[in-house]
């Protein structure tokens, strides 16, 4: 495998196969001692991350109701 102007590489069908390792498959690149090593990253859900990332930090001084009242346009 060659590396390109751009950084990217071709990974060979069987080794894509073996790994499934499919378009849009998240990879990382990790350090080893014996060189860099290509490690799949599990799928992530992307709204349950949102929803990690988003937890706790609302903090607007209303209850729900007051929010359902608004998202309704009865204020």
């Amino acid at each position: 495998m060659r590396i390109t102007s751009k950084g990217q590489v071709t990974i060979p069908q069987e080794l894509r196969e073996r790994y499934g390792l499919g378009a849009g498959t998240e990879v990382e690149v990790v350090a080893s001692e014996e060189g860099a090593l290509i490690r799949a990253l599990p799928p992530r859900d992307r709204g349950a991350a949102l929803v990690a990332q988003l937890r706790d930090r609302a903090d607007g001084g209303i209850g729900a109701d007051a929010v359902l009242r608004l998202t309704r346009g009865e204020a």
